[in-house]
């Protein structure tokens, strides 16, 4: 997320009652989770096993749990629970804002555009011209929408991301701060899910189509011209580059890269990167080719464990 106006570092150690490293006049020019993080950002981390990839990553500004030297070009924040004080500045200026109608005065809808009724725009939400949005569909805050693109009945975008943090205590929850932003001539079929991202965009590229049933996770990159099949989940901080084809219940892992071209056949699992260009079944997926000549081996083996069971009875 953007900081509109830009803030220094004093004034963002101060609102969350910390101390800090680094001139007070340092900017701070976003806010963002490590996975998105951009110079100007400032970002958290409270393990020690991620201080060094927070500590060099793009994020210039860093709040940590731990009294470290500050990195040249950068500012530290030090505060005994890093995850709580980020969260208290995404509610502070990404704050939760009731709405007060069922399409919100502050929403911009282009020319042609038509909503149906009982459907829910939300409060900063774009859309473009010539779109459909059929009735329960519900829009939440801050997002962009096209030209030309069509929601079905029932579907959610920019529901809130599936982020927590397991404490003993129980969870704790990564607030959102993000943005979806859907292209031009995108069709989402009935009931689907596209969350919002938690400090960055989930976003789907022009001329994708879904069909009903897909969940999109937060912070997910859909290519242009991409077929997705009902039923399809695809967790967070997924990449799926251009012209991917996913058919039926297709399940893939978070942080992966499906490569430009690549078709998955229907029920498979993903849980690794997949080169482009091919065509990919199983659980987990592999080549397809490959895969159903491991099934074919596999029809087998009953008829060769059966007759080695008979050779033993032979030899005795």
């Amino acid at each position: 997320m953007q900081l509109d106006p830009s803030l220094t570092l004093q004034t963002v150690a101060g609102l969350i009652g910390a101390e800090f490293s680094g001139s007070p006049d340092f900017l701070i020019t976003g806010l963002n989770e490590i996975h998105m993080v951009q110079p100007g950002d400032l970002t958290f981390v409270d393990h020690p096993k991620y201080y060094d990839k927070a500590l060099h990553s793009k994020a210039t500004t860093i709040i940590i749990n731990k009294e470290v030297s500050c990195p040249d070009g950068k500012a530290l924040i030090f505060h005994e629970d890093p995850f709580g004080a980020y969260v208290t500045l995404v509610k502070k200026f990404r704050p939760f804002e009731k709405a007060v109608a069922a399409i919100s005065p502050s929403a911009k809808i282009g020319e042609g555009t038509v909503i149906q009724p009982n459907a829910f725009v939300g409060n900063h939400v774009v859309i473009g011209r010539n779109c459909i949005i059929h009735s329960n569909v519900s829009i939440y805050d801050h997002v962009v929408i096209g030209d030309n693109v069509i929601i079905h009945s029932g579907s959610v975008i920019g529901a809130d991301a599936y982020y927590f943090q397991r404490k003993p205590a129980g969870y704790r929850k990564f607030e959102s701060c993000g943005r979806v932003v859907i292209s031009d001539n995108v069709e989402i079929g009935a009931l689907c899910a596209i969350d919002i991202g938690v400090s960055g965009d989930t976003f789907v590229g022009k001329g994708t189509k879904f069909d009903n049933h897909v969940q999109v996770g937060h912070d997910s990159y859909i290519g242009s011209n991409c077929l997705i099949g009902s039923h399809c989940a695809i967790a967070g901080v997924t990449r799926i580059e251009d012209d991917v084809i996913l058919w039926g219940k297709v399940a893939i892992n978070k942080d992966l890269v499906i490569g430009k071209g690549a078709i998955i056949l229907a029920t498979s699992a993903v849980d690794k990167n997949l080169e482009g260009g091919k065509t990919y079944f199983g659980v987990p997926a592999d080549d397809a080719r490959k895969k159903w000549r491991e099934l074919a081996a596999l029809r087998q083996l009953p008829a060769i464990l059966n007759a080695a069971n008979l050779s033993g009875i032979e030899q005795q």
